[in-house]
């Protein structure tokens, strides 16, 4: 039996969560009124801790647990590398030593770090303009389409017309829409008013919810897993993380339409995916991260040192809490699943995003529970939307308002600038989100194919001292093209993006290449204060000789061996930290323990060729 609406006790929960982001906003309106930085950062003064969490509950969103809740219902241990796509190891890199070099600029957005690495020439100018609109339309699109996304999600459980009938005017495809327009005006609400600060309290409080629900509905699914019958339930490769050459994954019986599922998403070659999608990985984290809210999380940081402090930090608060729901709600989901098959089932086809969901509303999570779900799964959005809306206003404000139109605004001017322009983009956000049918195709379109160009542009500035904007501009030019064009050519079109990403990182190569040769170098003073503040290891030969010259004492970062055997030591701790608590929900001890050794080894590890080697800035 099913629930079709939510308790009194658990609407009430759901109304004292928005209440209590109300009072943040307020509370934190004082101190992010001070300055720009103030607000867009938090005054840089906020603990690594607290941006941690804040970051790890950002990264929680609503579409990527619903999603990762059907890979693993599908695919069982081999579901924690699908997610390398995204990838989820940038992290490892970013505490490692991007976090510490992104943060040794004292830039306020991405687009001011251009500046800072190229000067004030004819391609940074550009360059600064590319990273801008990269940024703005990420953040749009992600705005809308989690707009539209829980919209639908709490739609299942409050039904709006059932509660309100005064609203039965309102045609059925946009009641989501109502919704989506109630809870985006409750994020935008504390985002606004407190900035950075009140996104770091709210995204704590959030975090703390998202922790009990998750431990709520794991030690749900081990009361009921009984090992036996779910064993002859799934295939015996459901319970191995070992990657192999060729997926042996086999659904049988009632639930042999699972094989469908996994012919129609092409990972079955799968030491292919596997090595495809970790080279990926690695040259899409080596670029550093997007000029979306993880950025802004980082140059928010007190130091280089917190913000390092922050970024691993994220990986040990955010997976074990994460796994724990998602397996709880995978374990739950197949369990049930003919209980839920018809609710899932739509057009003939099982849609394994809604079991999410279906699972929420069986009568096995009582009323209370439900509201701490719904509230996290709401705190999950808005800790998103509110991050992202954060970033976009510090690419408006910073460097296009303060930038070009009034650079010598005041604190109040700058301040009131950016709640006006985070209303305009909250606007737009829901405008996109209400005509999503139609926006659809072209953001998901142009997103993807910025992404696809970011990545050799973005890894050459960090360690080339030839490269410049210049090279920078045509390198971001030369993967977009192919990046735009592949997704439509019919010879592909059947393969996923993941496999003509070599094609566009090759044109995005030699549109670096090329133009950076087809100008002369960066100034070198430019050149020098960056290397000299930055530090990076890589081919800088030439600006250290200079630096040297002039300041004998200067240290070179020879730090390349250290750092690349603690990414790898990263890796290997960071999928761990995701296989285990996978492990405790499906009674796996064994494989627990060995999961639990290889994250305290890469503990170990870490503590004594990392952290204890952090400079003490």
């Amino acid at each position: 039996m099913n629930k079709t609406l939510i308790s009194t006790v658990d609407i009430a929960i759901i109304l004292l969560y928005l209440g209590l982001l109300i009072f943040i906003g307020i509370y934190a309106k004082r101190k992010a009124s001070r300055n720009l930085e103030s607000y867009l950062l938090g005054g840089k003064s906020i603990p690594w801790y607290m941006l941690g969490i804040s970051n790890a509950s950002g990264m929680f969103d609503i579409s990527g647990t619903v999603w990762l809740v059907a890979i693993t219902v599908i695919y069982g241990l081999k579901s924690i590398y699908i997610p390398w796509l995204w990838p989820v190891f940038n992290q490892i890199f970013l505490m490692i030593y991007l976090s510490a070099w992104l943060r040794r600029s004292g830039a306020t957005t991405g687009a001011e770090w251009i500046g800072f690495r190229f000067g004030s020439d004819k391609g940074a100018v550009t360059s600064h303009w590319i990273t801008v609109v990269f940024a703005l339309l990420v953040s749009l699109s992600m705005l809308a389409y989690g707009f539209i996304g829980i919209g639908k999600f709490i739609e299942i459980f409050l039904p709006l017309k059932t509660l309100f009938p005064s609203l039965q005017f309102i045609p059925d495809l946009y009641v989501p829409h109502v919704w989506g327009i109630v809870f985006t005006l409750f994020a935008a609400f504390y985002a606004l008013m407190g900035g950075m600060r009140s996104i770091v309290w709210a995204d704590v409080a959030q975090y703390v919810i998202m922790t009990l629900a998750a431990i709520a509905v794991a030690l749900i699914a081990m009361f009921h897993l009984d090992m036996i019958s779910f064993s002859s339930l799934v295939p015996g490769d459901w319970f191995s993380p070992a990657p192999e050459h060729h997926l042996a994954l086999s659904w049988s019986g009632k639930l042999s339409e699972f094989n469908t599922r996994i012919q129609t998403d092409g990972y079955q070659l799968f030491s292919f995916f596997f090595g495809m999608v970790l080279m990926k990985g690695i040259l899409t984290s080596m670029a550093g991260p997007a000029p979306t809210y993880d950025m802004q999380k980082i140059l928010s940081s007190k130091s280089p040192r917190e913000a390092s402090l922050m970024s691993g930090f994220v990986s040990v608060v955010l997976l074990p809490v994460r796994y724990f729901m998602i397996a709880g709600f995978a374990v739950i989901g197949l369990i049930i699943f003919d209980q839920i098959r018809e609710q899932i089932t739509v057009n003939g086809v099982i849609d394994f995003e809604l079991v999410l969901p279906a699972v929420i509303a069986h009568e096995w999570i009582p009323a209370g529970l439900v509201g701490i779900l719904l509230s996290g799964l709401l705190a999950a959005f808005m800790s998103t939307f509110a991050g992202t809306l954060n970033a976009a206003q510090a690419y408006l404000v910073n460097d296009i308002y303060m930038k070009y139109l009034k650079p010598d605004a005041t604190s109040k001017q700058s301040n009131r600038t950016s709640i006006a322009v985070g209303i305009v983009v909250v606007i737009i956000s829901i405008i996109f989100g209400v005509l999503a049918e139609n926006v659809n195709s072209i953001l998901q379109w142009v997103t993807g194919a910025l992404y696809g160009s970011y990545v050799a542009a973005n890894i050459l500035k960090w360690h080339w001292w030839r490269f410049n904007s210049n090279g920078y501009a045509w390198g971001m030019i030369g993967g977009l093209i192919p990046a735009l064009i592949l997704p439509y050519v019919s010879v592909v079109n059947d393969l996923l993006p993941l496999y003509y990403f070599p094609i566009i990182l090759l044109f995005s190569v030699l549109g670096s290449v090329w133009g950076t040769y087809a100008v002369p170098a960066t100034d070198t003073k430019v050149l020098k204060e960056f290397y000299t503040k930055t530090r990076p290891w890589g081919f800088w030969k030439p600006i250290h000789e200079m630096v040297i010259a002039e300041q004998p004492d200067f240290q070179q970062n020879k730090s390349f061996g250290r750092d690349m055997i603690n990414v790898a030591t990263g890796i290997i701790w960071q999928t761990a930290l995701v296989a285990a608590p996978i492990y405790l929900v499906v009674k796996q001890f064994n494989s627990l323990a060995i999961a639990l050794m290889i994250v305290g080894a890469g503990t170990i590890i870490l503590k004594k060729n990392w952290y204890d080697k952090l400079e003490k800035e």
